[in-house]
Formats: structure tokens, C-alpha cells, sequence
């Protein structure tokens, strides 16, 4: 399969410098794309690889444009990035297989549960009673939908998704632990994308709720009663306890954790690994890691850090000390 350059502008619009008649057939990175495959630069930083590709075509932003020329044949769009993606789309679109049954045979429905005649349900999946899935939504293999739980139009559940396992409520008793009924469930709106193996659990009282266009990656855990807003997106093996309140247009980072009853702004970006321990009210990038290092150095720094209270009361008694020798402040004399 291969598309012409021109041919992929007639459909994404873009401004072509090269041959239209050039055959694309495949899509790399910059440092490994071959004379018939399309790559792109969307960070200048990159701009040695940009020169040293051997890519047929590169899709570049107007920045870019005068030393991409150099190289040869490019496509100038204000958005590489996302024009790279709907590059994706079209050859995905391209590749599509033949339709199979709406519903696989293995898949377990509930007679109560409400399934759109075109939402497509993958194989060995569960959806329980009182659960409903939205028009065009697409569930993989082994998707689980517990009780009550909706899911919105246009979602795509990866394998392995669960959805309204319930949430950790558990309450002491005697040294020992006392179960709290979960009685909420899940509410996910339109387009939202879940990867493989995440789990979103069921509220205790009032639902869980993910927003409209969320994109979550794999392996991420929600809690019960988060609240995640509109077109947020979260990496791989994220945390969100219970009870947190994440706003719209938020990122965040792999492996990042936030803890419970903490509430973020919308815009707020955190970075990769970061552990969230208080509310962020304003939108920003916020980032919570102590810098790794060689195992030796970070053990001595580590030594230091607990000993900042005690050096902080130790400074503030050495200023009020000075202070009291001379109340009048600094001499302006010579």
C-alpha cells in the first residue's frame, strides 16, 4: 500500500514542496525513515535529525520550512504533530479489515444492561445488569462493565479495561476490617479513550465521573469518587486516590501519583513520576521528584534533607542573636 504525497495534501490540506507523484509507503521516525516513507519534526530542538534524514518526506511547521527545503521534499503545516497524527488516521483507515459481528459470541450481556445496536463488544467481555454503552463505542477483548456503569458515544476500551470493580472502603473494627458498601457507580462521557488494563472504580455514595475526550493510558488506577473534567489526559501507571478532583486540559506524567480528597485546576501539567500531596489551584507545570543520582551521593543528600528543620530553627536563633547585638540593622559605615 502506498499514497502519493499528493494525494495525502488533497486530503489533510498542508503546503507541499516536492514531487506529488512521490509514493509514500510507510510512515518512521526521522532518524530511521527510508526514501519512501513520510516522518516529521515538531520539535526544533531535533532540527540535526531533520538534516540528517534520509526520510522521502519530512512534515515540518513554517519555522522550519526554509531548512527543511535543504533537505528536500516537505510538507508545511502549522501543526506537525497533528497533522502527523491524522497521517496515522489515514493509513489506519486504509488498512481496515473486514467488519465482524457487532457482538462476539463469547461476550456476556446482561439482559438488563443497554447496549447501542453500534457499539461493538470484543470477545469474552462482561456487561453487567443496568450497564449502558454508548452509539459507536468500542469495548476489545476482556472488558469488564459492572453494575449500573454508562459509558458514553465514540469510546474505545482497550483490552482488559475494568470498569466499577468497586472502590477500597473498608472501615476498623477491633483490629480488624469492616466492609463499606460501594453504592455509586461509573459515568464516563463521549470520546473517551481507555488503555489496556486500567482499572475505574465505582463511587461509595456518588459516582465516579470521567469527562468528555479523557484519554487514559494503561494500567492506571482510579479511585472511587474522582472526578476527572473534559480532554484531561494521564500516562501509563498513573494513581488517582479516592475522592480527587482532577480539572479539565490537565496532563498527567507516567507513574505520577495524586493523593485523595486533593482537587487540581484546570491546565495543570504534572511531570512524570510526580506525587501530588497538596491541592494546585492555579493551572502550571508542577513537578514533585527528589533527582536521582549515584546511590552514594543520593544517601548523603538524603542525611541533609533531614536535617533541614533543626538547621532552619539554627539559622532563625543565630539571626534574632544578631538582631538583638544590633537593633539599629547594618552600620552604612565603612
Amino acid at each position: 500500500m502506498a499514497f502519493s504525497l499528493g494525494f495525502i495534501v488533497e486530503r489533510l490540506g498542508g503546503e507541499l514542496h516536492g514531487n506529488p507523484e512521490l509514493l509514500i509507503e510507510g510512515l518512521a521516525p526521522l532518524e530511521s525513515a527510508s526514501s519512501a516513507q513520510l516522518s516529521f519534526l515538531s520539535n526544533p530542538k531535533y532540527q540535526s535529525q531533520l538534516c540528517a534524514s534520509r526520510a522521502g518526506c519530512i512534515i515540518v511547521s513554517p519555522q522550519m520550512r526554509e531548512t527543511a527545503l535543504l533537505r528536500g521534499a516537505c510538507i508545511v503545516a502549522q501543526q506537525p504533530y497533528l497533522y502527523f497524527a491524522r497521517v496515522t488516521q489515514l493509513w489506519k483507515k486504509s488498512q481496515a479489515q473486514p467488519q465482524e459481528a457487532l457482538r462476539h459470541p463469547s461476550a456476556v450481556i446482561h439482559p438488563q444492561a443497554v447496549v447501542d445496536p453500534s457499539a461493538r463488544i470484543g470477545a469474552l467481555c462482561v456487561i453487567e445488569r443496568g450497564a449502558r454503552i454508548g452509539a459507536d463505542t468500542v469495548l476489545k477483548s476482556r472488558v469488564t462493565v459492572g453494575e449500573d456503569c454508562i459509558i458514553g458515544a465514540r469510546c474505545l476500551l482497550h483490552p482488559g479495561v475494568v470498569i466499577g470493580a468497586d472502590g477500597f472502603g473498608f472501615a476498623p473494627n477491633a483490629g480488624a476490617w469492616e466492609k463499606i458498601e460501594q453504592l455509586g457507580a461509573v459515568r464516563i462521557g463521549d470520546d473517551v479513550e481507555i488503555g489496556a488494563n486500567t482499572c475505574i472504580d465505582r463511587g461509595a455514595l456518588q459516582d465516579t465521573m470521567i469527562g468528555d475526550g479523557v484519554k487514559l493510558d494503561n494500567l492506571i488506577q482510579i479511585g472511587h469518587n474522582v472526578r476527572i473534567g473534559k480532554n484531561t489526559a494521564m500516562a501509563g501507571c498513573v494513581g488517582v486516590a479516592g475522592s480527587a478532583i482532577i480539572g479539565a486540559h490537565c496532563t498527567i506524567g507516567g507513574a505520577a501519583n495524586i493523593l485523595g480528597h486533593l482537587e487540581l485546576a484546570d491546565g495543570v501539567n504534572i511531570s512524570v513520576a510526580s506525587v501530588v500531596t497538596r491541592s494546585i489551584l492555579k493551572p502550571g507545570h508542577y513537578t514533585g521528584i527528589f533527582p536521582i543520582d549515584e546511590n552514594a551521593a543520593w544517601e548523603k543528600n538524603a542525611a541533609s534533607l533531614k536535617q533541614l528543620h533543626g538547621l532552619r530553627a539554627r539559622v532563625r536563633a543565630l539571626e534574632d542573636k544578631l538582631k538583638a547585638l544590633n537593633p539599629a540593622g547594618p552600620s552604612d559605615a565603612p
